[in-house]
């Protein structure tokens, strides 16, 4: 066992005196020792309630011969940190998860670990450490929020934030904005929605690195929450034992996988950056141009929130993501020889699952759309990629051209927007918001929301090289690479430019000759950094492109 490089021998007299002191017993010491995860916070819903999964996890680990020990990991909510300096860390916080994991168990020697995420950067930190470490993993997330109940119907996060922008264009009263603030998020779970957190713990499942129901299995349904918390607990036992290794399970066969289920489900633009950083970490490339080659033949069987009207526990009762890998299966679309951490393929997990809601996922005959819910797009503007999620597109604004209204940050964007100098038919442009400018690729839900919320969705588009959350809507183009800060095509878009967007040829380009750019390139100034100390500073020298992931990089390699 790993952990005999602290409990064996005479030199080891001094770390048994500590696990004593910690209440180990002679018996404890000769079983796998596993660490226990847990990302609980009292400042974020979706983790509040992580210590009644880790108590569970205990249970497992305890009733299938192992010691548990409980260890923290740190998390941000991201609704919290929307829209204001706070939302530089979210992304950035990823690779501190991964890191503070790497450190826990590498200083302690453990044999395995159980992670215990929820929520939108947790998960694929949490992912990226156990493919950097490859020691025996399971990930069990906290599970979803219910949607609230207002007037009669589902709402959730999304709502509360589109609502800012029907009070600032006076479409709703003070009162309704305060109804909807206090209902939209009714308790305990990652936002009811199919928002980033959701589709990472989603596609977790798909991976293989977690049990079917991880991601869709309400966070208020305690008791089968906690039964699949004790589940991963016990199963953690056996991966040691068989020492099932994460880099035998998220392959790259699994990863197409996953990109296939997050183009048929709709999933978040943010999974083609944490996708990609996982992939990184169990050595593999996982390029965007194969985000796009799969969505082209996936069809998009759900319309979950921000796209549709269903939420996670719509998908929950129709069969959940099995159910949907069943059926993209019958078109062989997925791969089932893949492992998973329940010790079975993943076409035995799924041979008997079905639709039980129709409603809720389609059939791959009678699909929403035949193609996939994310689009990668490229062009003059967009050299290295950008990305769009075309399922929450409207289809009027599938094809659009516009004059461009520039903004060198969120915060100047959202000034003139709740200041009505935004048009129908604008094309706002905001820049040096990408992973080394922002620094940490800000999410743009307020923008995007409060434009919605001003009905602007169906006439006005967006384009950023940061980033958007699980929750935005509408024609919002994000990732934009090369970013502004490193001297890409965006940083050289004027006042008035006409941007043509083309989503379903995937192009991206400004109305302006090679001639014209290649000019204002000559003379633009790259601005002095936005932080110039501590983490955000270090963080923006390491941090590469979202086309990478936004990984960071060793100094002195490429």
């Amino acid at each position: 066992m790993r952990s005999s490089l602290v409990k064996k021998g005479s030199t080891r007299a001094a770390h048994r005196a500590l696990f004593y002191a910690l209440g180990c017993t002679d018996e404890d010491l000769k079983k796998p020792l596993v660490a226990v995860v847990n990302a609980q916070s009292d400042i974020i819903p979706g983790h509040m309630h992580l210590d009644d999964i880790a108590k569970g996890v205990k249970y497992g680990i305890i009733a299938a011969g192992g010691v548990p020990f409980e260890v923290p990991a740190i998390g941000i909510c991201d609704g919290i940190a929307m829209g204001h300096e706070g939302m530089k860390y979210p992304l950035a916080s990823r690779e501190l998860v991964a890191d503070s994991i790497e450190a826990l168990m590498n200083g302690h020697a453990f044999d395995g670990m159980v992670l215990i995420p929820n929520c939108d950067k947790i998960v694929p930190g949490m992912l990226m450490a156990a493919a950097r470490l490859n020691i025996p993993a399971i990930v069990v997330s906290g599970g979803p929020m219910l949607p609230g109940r207002l007037h009669g119907r589902d709402i959730s996060i999304s709502q509360a934030f589109e609502a800012a922008g029907q009070f600032e264009a006076g479409k709703i009263s003070k009162a309704q904005l305060s109804e909807i603030e206090h209902c939209a998020c009714p308790g305990c779970g990652s936002c009811a929605g199919l928002f980033t957190a959701n589709s990472m713990n989603c596609l977790s499942e798909v991976l293989g690195m977690a049990l079917p129901g991880n991601g869709t299995i309400p966070a208020a349904y305690q008791g089968a929450r906690t039964a699949l918390a004790k589940h991963a607990g016990a199963r953690i036992l056996d991966l040691i034992k068989k020492q099932l290794l994460p880099r035998q399970i998220m392959t790259m066969n699994a990863f197409k996988n996953a990109i296939t289920v997050d183009m048929a489900i709709g999933g978040s633009t943010n999974t083609a950056l944490h996708l990609p950083a996982i992939a990184h970490e169990a050595g593999l490339k996982l390029p965007l141009e194969l985000f796009d080659k799969i969505s082209k033949h996936t069809p998009y069987l759900t319309k979950l929130s921000p796209g549709g009207t269903h939420h996670i526990i719509d998908l929950y009762e129709a069969g959940g993501i099995s159910a949907v890998m069943h059926e993209l299966s019958t078109r062989n679309l997925i791969i089932k020889s893949c492992k998973t951490v329940t010790g079975k393929t993943i076409g035995s997990l799924i041979k008997d699952a079905q639709i039980l809601r129709p409603d809720v996922i389609k059939t791959c005959a009678a699909p929403y759309h035949k193609t996939g819910g994310i689009a990668v797009l490229k062009g003059n503007l967009a050299p290295l990629c950008s990305v769009v999620k075309e399922s929450a597109v409207a289809p009027e604004m599938l094809k659009h051209a516009g004059p461009a209204r520039v903004y060198n940050s969120e915060d100047e964007a959202i000034t003139a927007i709740c200041a009505k100098k935004i048009n129908k038919g604008d094309v706002v442009v905001i820049r040096y918001e990408g992973p080394k400018g922002g620094p940490g690729m800000r999410e743009m839900l307020n923008p995007t929301s409060v434009l919605a919320g001003m009905g602007l969705d169906k006439d006005v588009a967006l384009l950023t090289d940061g980033r958007f959350s699980g929750a935005t809507r509408g024609a919002c183009i994000g990732h934009i690479s090369p970013e502004a800060r490193e001297g890409g095509p965006i940083a050289f878009i004027q006042e008035g430019d006409i941007i043509d967007i083309d989503i379903p040829n995937r192009k991206l380009n400004v109305k302006v000759s090679a001639a014209e750019m290649k000019k204002r390139q000559a003379a633009w100034k790259c601005p002095p950094p936005k932080v110039k100390t501590g983490y955000l500073a270090r963080y923006a020298a390491l941090v590469s492109s979202a086309a990478e992931g936004a990984i960071l990089k060793v100094p002195g390699t490429k």
